[in-house]
């Protein structure tokens, strides 16, 4: 599913809030914040594909009809309700932190918001929800690569660095959390059973560097916390690389930097 693939006039006025107001009348029974975060609460529990428009009407209590007057359809409630959770990261409170510890930061909190909000690795925002809290976000996690000596090109790709490996880290922490419920078999059960059976036709002279790796991972590295674990290492491999890039903008605005 892709945000933006609604009418963007409508998706815009709802974002912004710039919608005309409504005329007289009947006060509305809900107001669109309501029928956004009852929507998420839907996405949170079943999935964004097991969202409907009629689905949710029914949880409102309204017809489908009475729904369309709130929002036109699906496509423009998604984006809505992506750039509603995204307010969920606040901006932190000023720091004399280092860029490191606040571009760890920004990679922490992004981590939570899906896992509170699993259905957003359901949506694609190739093309970006151009709404306030989105924006709000992105300004706030280009403000941890600020004053680095970056140009404006490097600060975007740095941020987007971050946002593209927490959104493939935190892909296998959801898949775990899930893997029990939707087979209906645990995953200690699963492994109990297929471990025995593995040893069997397992062949470490075949697959000899396998079999010294694989024996060396713990339970840690397969357990409930793996994800985490993969994903602290992950991390902090990364902010490596971009420490390589921020001391590669410091020589350049230094006056000897052909010198050196």
């Amino acid at each position: 599913m892709y945000v933006g693939s609604g009418d963007p006039k409508r998706s815009m006025e709802l974002l912004w809030g710039a919608a005309d107001k409504p005329r007289r009348g009947p006060r509305p029974r809900f107001t669109v914040d309501d029928i956004v975060a009852t929507a998420i609460e839907l996405a949170d529990t079943e999935g964004i594909d097991a969202l409907t428009m009629r689905g949710l009407a029914s949880a409102l209590g309204l017809t489908a009809m009475s729904l369309y007057g709130y929002v036109p359809g699906k496509a423009e409630l998604v984006d809505l309700m992506v750039d509603r959770v995204h307010a969920e990261v606040s901006a932190p409170e000023p720091t004399d932190d280092g860029w490191r510890a606040k571009l760890e930061a920004v990679a922490r909190r992004t981590w939570d918001l899906y896992l509170r909000h699993p259905w957003l690795l359901q949506v694609s925002t190739v093309r970006p929800v151009l709404g306030p809290n989105v924006i709000a976000k992105y300004d706030a996690d280009l403000a941890a690569v600020a004053d680095l000596g970056l140009t404006a090109v490097e600060m975007d790709l740095v941020v987007t660095l971050v946002a593209n490996y927490v959104h493939g880290a935190v892909r296998a922490a959801v898949e775990l959390r899930r893997v029990g419920p939707d087979t209906g078999k645990p995953n200690p059960e699963w492994w109990s059973e297929y471990e025995p059976l593995f040893t069997k036709v397992f062949d470490s002279e075949r697959y000899p560097v396998a079999a010294e790796v694989g024996g060396a991972m713990g339970p840690e590295h397969y357990g409930p916390d793996a994800p985490e674990t993969a994903f602290e290492f992950g991390l902090e491999r990364l902010l490596d690389g971009v420490a390589v890039l921020v001391e590669n903008a410091s020589r350049r605005g230094r006056p000897d930097a052909t010198s050196l």
